[in-house]
């Protein structure tokens, strides 16, 4: 008679043959190294296989199909804590929250109680980042300290003297070290850094992203954890930490992506925008700007013209990502041309971008604003395009100016709004802002405009005539719980622009 086969679970081979029929096969089966099922919470010891509860025959003897059945469910108790940690650790969204999960996971699945890892370089400066599980920052310190056994440590590669020996790349295997205390070939560094730290043991699985079109796999970082007492993970225990660390490395590899293709975005984004503000005399300037995190299309230029005017403009183009950006740099660049040929008239300057807009972006609309001031004459006329009215701040009043209801550029078959001219006394700023300052209060509109005006109107006298110190109080009133690259309440996380000009 044949002896039944053990199915494959998952691509999990059977660690031993089934048993036969014959009594001392069943009787060597009984205390065999198999694996032992697991809750949500991780792998239970293989030892309860041997519990009073394993079904026997009338002579004590394990029947060869009860044995095969436990096995199969000790298989599939496994693969479903598995699947429960790889799940939770898909649904993370940042590469902080998906190490620590990682080393939340990991700890349970082989055992121990720290750990840490790092990712090496996370960006093109060669930066590496780190995490850690019940260690703190003086902990790292002195695990950075040990040095590599046989070669210098990298400075992209942190902590190579506790994850060195690693298997290679693409080898989905880890390396223990069951007893540190007890090798007798640590060096005394090591030695001196894990008395103090209190750990006995080690056990260390590579990262390894798998190779991609073009592409061979790459090591993109390691994950090591620490036992306080001499202890190493069994075959089972390893065998799932290992398959968890190949789909954590894939997950971490697509948000390293992620994260390097917004910086790059973003770096382009701040390298279209003004890099340092004009100095024209009577009038000083402060900007504020934060960027959304799907890359939004908010921007904004200040330039001096000629027989000492200065031009202002805040804008937003629709969309997101690349090509908004593409297309903000453009209609900048063709703004800054109008104004320089005719910034006295900021109607005749918003009309010739209109139709730039309509011939060579159909698929797009944007606001706009310019103003063209005159400090030593007082003077700023100014024209919008479905944009926010601009808000001046002074002594004796905090309003908005009466800018007339226009549509946004690109929505009609040709745009045309009057123009407005106002007159700052010495001593009074002019806010201009994109509405996604409103926006990310998470507001309504009306809400969002009192909330602004509010916030300028509080300003401390003693900081009005200083425009940084403007712009960092309104945005700090307006936003008090924002930040860089965050979304808004409602969620859309779109960009945020301040320009602040203070009339002298």
């Amino acid at each position: 008679m044949n002896a039944p086969h053990l199915p494959k679970v998952a691509g999990i081979d059977p660690p031993v043959p089934a048993p036969t029929l014959s009594s001392a096969s069943a009787a060597a089966s009984g205390t065999s190294d198999s694996p032992a099922p697991t809750g949500t919470s991780g792998p239970t010891d293989p030892s309860d296989a041997d519990s009073p509860s394993t079904p026997t025959t009338h002579s004590g003897l394990q029947a060869p199909h009860l044995l095969v059945q436990d096995r199969l469910a000790r298989w599939v108790s496994d693969l479903t804590s598995l699947q429960e940690l790889t799940e939770r650790l898909s649904r993370t969204t940042t590469l902080e929250d998906s190490l620590h999960e990682l080393l939340r996971a990991g700890a349970t699945l082989v055992g121990a109680g720290r750990g840490l890892v790092t990712l090496h370089p996370v960006d093109d400066s060669g930066r590496a980042l780190t995490v850690a599980l019940g260690l703190g920052p003086a902990d790292l310190g002195h695990l950075e300290t040990i040095p590599h056994g046989t070669a210098p440590s990298a400075p992209s590669r942190p902590y190579v003297g506790l994850l060195e020996d690693l298997p290679p790349v693409g080898a989905r295997s880890g390396t223990a070290r069951p007893d540190i205390p007890a090798e007798e070939d640590l060096g005394p560094r090591h030695r001196e850094v894990a008395s103090r730290l209190g750990y006995a043991a080690s056990y260390a699985v590579p990262l390894d992203a798998a190779a991609s079109a073009g592409a061979a796999a790459r090591r993109i970082g390691a994950a090591v954890w620490l036992y306080d007492e001499p202890a190493e993970p069994d075959e089972r225990r390893r065998h799932l930490a290992c398959l968890y660390a190949a789909h954590a490395a894939e997950h971490l590899a697509r948000l390293l992506e992620l994260d390097r293709a917004r910086e790059a975005l973003a770096t382009l984004r701040e390298e279209l925008l003004p890099t340092r503000l004009p100095h024209v005399p009577g009038v000083r300037l402060a900007v504020r700007h934060r960027t959304g995190p799907h890359g939004g299309g908010d921007w904004y230029d200040a330039l001096p013209l000629p027989e000492g005017a200065l031009g202002l403009a805040v804008g937003g183009i629709t969309g997101s990502g690349p090509g908004a950006v593409a297309a903000t740099g453009r209609l900048r660049a063709s703004l800054r041309a109008y104004a320089v040929m005719e910034g006295e008239d900021p109607v005749a300057v918003l009309s010739d971008l209109e139709l730039l807009l309509r011939l060579t972006e159909p698929t797009r609309s944007a606001t706009a604003l310019f103003a063209y001031c005159e400090p030593a004459a007082r003077k700023v006329v100014l024209a919008a395009a479905g944009h926010c009215s601009p808000l001046i701040i002074g002594d004796h009043r905090t309003e908005y100016v009466d800018t007339s209801l226009s549509a946004p550029l690109n929505m009609l078959t040709c745009w045309e709004a009057p123009s407005v001219e106002i007159e700052p006394a010495p001593g009074e700023t002019l806010l201009l802002y994109s509405d996604g300052l409103l926006h990310r209060t998470g507001d309504a509109m009306d809400r969002a405009f009192a909330r602004l005006h509010a916030a300028a109107a509080g300003v401390p006298r003693e900081a009005r005539r200083d425009p940084e110190a403007v712009a960092d109080h309104v945005l700090r009133a307006v936003l008090p719980d924002d930040e860089d690259g965050a979304e808004g309440p409602d969620g859309t996380g779109e960009d945020v622009v301040l320009l602040v000009a203070h009339f002298e």
